[in-house]
Order: C-alpha cells, then structure tokens, then sequence
C-alpha cells in the first residue's frame, strides 16, 4: 500500500511539474509560430500551427529530463517546432515544380561549384539553368515559400542547429547522432559566403525575421528570402553525398 502511495504522489507531482512547465512556456509556442508563419503561403493559419506546435510543447513537458544538461527552453523549442514541421508536411501544398526546380537548383549549384572549385554565384547557376537571373530569383522565392524548412530538412526529425552546443541529446536529433553527419554540416555551413550564413544565424539563432534581417543587412525582405534559399539549396548540394561518402 505504501508503495502504491508512493507511486501515486510521484505520478501526480510529475504532472504538477509538466502542467507548470507548459503553462510558463506556452507563450514560446506562439513566438515560434509566427517565426515560422512569416515564411509560409496566406492560407496557412497561425492558429493551426500554434495547435501543433502546443502539441509538441506537452511532450516536451512530459519527456524533460533536466539530467540530460539541455535548459527546458531549449529543447521545448526544437520539440514546438518538429511538430510544427509535422503537421505541416502532412498536408503537401507546395506544387511538384517547385520541389523539382529546388532539385535543379542543388544539383547545378554542386555542378558549378564541382567545376570551378569556389562557391557558385547566382549568375553561373543560372546559366547552368539555362534562366535568366530574374527567372532563377524567382525560382529561388518560390523555393523558400515551398522550402520553409530547408535547413531543417537535411535531416528527417526537427530542426538543425547552427552550433554544435545547441544540439540536444534526444530524439529531436536521432538524425544527427553520426558524428560525422554533424562535422559535414558544420563544415559546410562554414564554407557558406558570409552573407548567406549570417542569414541563417540571424533567422535560425537570432530568430529574427525576414524584415528585420532585411534591416540588419541592408537588403530587401524578398532578397533575403532569395539568400535563405539559396544558402539552405548550397548546403543541400554539399551534402548530397554525405551518406555515400
């Protein structure tokens, strides 16, 4: 009886704990929703993914393990935003054009960068598209519509981290527990022009959004949106033969 008793007051401090921690977080959910909803096509409702990504916040809630050396806050966030991804990618809206042309896309930035040995500039990928730059622009705006999560998509399980401390040590990054996985992207997001990766550490580190790194680089929100694709397309291209290698 005692360890019955017993059992039943952990059980109910657990969920005490786990209750606190989604009522003190849930205003992440939101922050990281409209993160990401800047980036998605008009018909995507904030409500939605707030839905799903307060799924993600009870799990995280119930599965911390604070031994495990992550902050709650921390792996809360990669928990909202992988079921964020999820329900997203359930219901496909993006065109299978869009999906090719991103291919295309990496596989002529790999071509160019394999032939000429330094980074391909938007010029040479696009004569290597046989377009013209305002026609690959455009294909690359649509890319990052259609693409929201690139960067998280080099992998199959939540989101990438810019450094290598910010990873955490639990399913989120089942994906990336090849060490050697992770030194190919950490060396290939290094190898990034300057400006591309700053664009990718100011949105996935600073979460700031396109506007705002638009501000802080001096540049237009639909060019930032142009560098974000492309950065996250070279990457892909880089890394294309990773699992071969």
């Amino acid at each position: 009886m005692k360890l019955a008793k017993g059992l039943g007051i952990y059980h109910q401090t657990s969920e005490r704990k786990a209750h606190d921690l989604v009522e003190q977080h849930a205003p992440l959910v939101k922050k990281i929703a409209l993160h990401l909803l800047a980036r998605l096509p008009a018909s995507v409702q904030l409500e939605d993914l707030m839905q799903a990504g307060m799924i993600g916040l009870l799990e995280a809630a119930q599965k911390y393990e604070a031994s495990k050396g992550a902050s709650f806050e921390t792996y809360a966030g990669i928990r909202i935003r992988g079921a964020i991804l999820d329900e997203i990618r359930k219901g496909d809206w993006v065109p299978r054009s869009v999906h090719r042309n991103s291919r295309r896309i990496a596989q002529a930035i790999k071509a160019v960068e394999d032939r000429t040995g330094r980074e391909a500039i938007d010029a040479e990928v696009a004569d290597e598209l046989d377009m013209s730059l305002s026609e690959y622009h455009a294909c690359l705006a649509d890319s990052n519509g259609g693409r929201l999560f690139s960067l998280d998509e080099l992998n199959e399980s939540g989101e990438v981290p810019i450094n290598e401390e910010d990873a955490v040590p639990d399913a989120p990054f089942e994906a990336l527990s090849s060490e050697g996985f992770r030194r190919s992207l950490a060396d290939a997001i290094t190898s990034l022009p300057e400006r591309e990766k700053l664009v990718l550490s100011l949105y996935y580190q600073e979460e700031l959004n396109l506007k705002e790194i638009g501000a802080v680089i001096g540049v237009s929100e639909s060019r930032v949106s142009q560098i974000h694709s492309q950065a996250a397309l070279r990457l892909k291209a880089r890394l294309s033969g990773w699992q071969a290698a």
